[in-house]
């Protein structure tokens, strides 16, 4: 998408990019430049009580630059993707009545296909069907399912996360449902937005990547990830604690693991994760990547 005016006069700029990337100092960065608000598309800075495991902006941060949908829901309450179209559609329509850009931020994929272009339409669940499977992941466990959407639809195989159960009973439900991949459903075309959407990716040399992601799990660490995991451990069968950084502890606070085993996890899982966002995020042809950015770089950029 160009960077010519819409008739609106209203731009959004998505900053997307894989874990550890930076993408939150460059958001501020950027949001700051515009006096522009930021509005998160992750799908786990929502949720409190989670600030550290799912590296929510500091207070510091957040002091500087006016943030929307981080740290607003309750880890009880249900949260899927059209509900965030719906009520982040209507919080960047308030936001544009003030400000002419507005950053969004962050590292899920659908989260920001949602916002950006609209969710496909997909079947409901059979209730039969949606009862088997959560028998089944109760009773044989999460990786039963992985493999299956494995055999039912690899190309999404490949790119969801496959530590999220939410997720991934949902393709494995829809594959079953329709008899097709749930890959080739989701490719309906992009609803028209009223503003123009400017997209932003930050990349890093992988094995940098990786070593980013290394020193920010030992940082999480020592700024009381462990503590943190420990309060949301009551919680742990709802979908907000199906992540990487909480599950690891969880399977610590078990005994199944050592303590250092369940770091080398998190470790490990993040930077498959991240691997699967860059998956999905080069499909895109609308973002403009930049690799190692400044501040001033993307901003030059944005203001050619």
């Amino acid at each position: 998408m160009t960077m010519e005016a819409t008739m609106s006069g209203k731009r959004l700029i998505v900053i997307v990019g894989p874990t550890g990337s930076g993408k939150t100092d460059l958001s501020i960065a950027v949001a700051e430049h515009f006096a522009a608000p930021i509005i998160s598309t992750d799908s786990r800075q929502f949720y409190r009580g989670m600030a550290i495991g799912t590296a929510q902006p500091s207070r510091v941060q957040m002091a500087r630059v006016e943030h929307h949908l981080v740290d607003c829901l309750d880890v009880h309450e249900e949260f899927n993707c059209g509900a965030y179209e719906r009520v982040a559609l209507e919080r960047l329509s308030e936001l544009f009545a003030d400000h002419d850009t507005v950053v969004a931020v962050g590292g899920s994929g659908l989260y920001i296909k949602a916002l950006c272009e609209g969710m496909d339409d997909l079947p409901d669940a059979e209730p039969a069907l949606r009862d088997e499977l959560l028998r089944r992941l109760e009773t044989e466990g999460l990786e039963s399912l992985v493999e299956q959407l494995r055999e039912l639809d690899e190309v999404y195989y490949n790119e969801v996360d496959r530590c999220n159960p939410q997720r991934v009973l949902r393709a494995v439900e829809v594959c079953l449902t329709t008899g097709r991949p749930y890959s080739s459903l989701r490719k309906g075309g992009a609803k028209k937005r009223d503003f123009e959407i400017v997209k932003i990716g930050v990349d890093y040399p992988r094995e940098e990547l990786y070593e980013r992601i290394n020193c920010r799990v030992d940082l999480m660490m020592e700024a009381g990830l462990e503590a943190e995991a420990r309060a949301m451990l009551p919680y742990r069968h709802l979908n907000a604690l199906q992540t990487v950084g909480f599950s690891e502890l969880f399977d610590y606070f078990d005994g199944t693991i050592s303590k250092g085993e369940a770091v080398e996890l998190i470790k490990r899982n993040s930077r498959r994760y991240a691997k699967r966002q860059m998956t999905w995020f080069r499909r895109d042809k609308d973002i403009r990547w930049f690799t190692k950015p400044t501040a001033e770089e993307v901003i030059d950029y944005l203001t050619k």
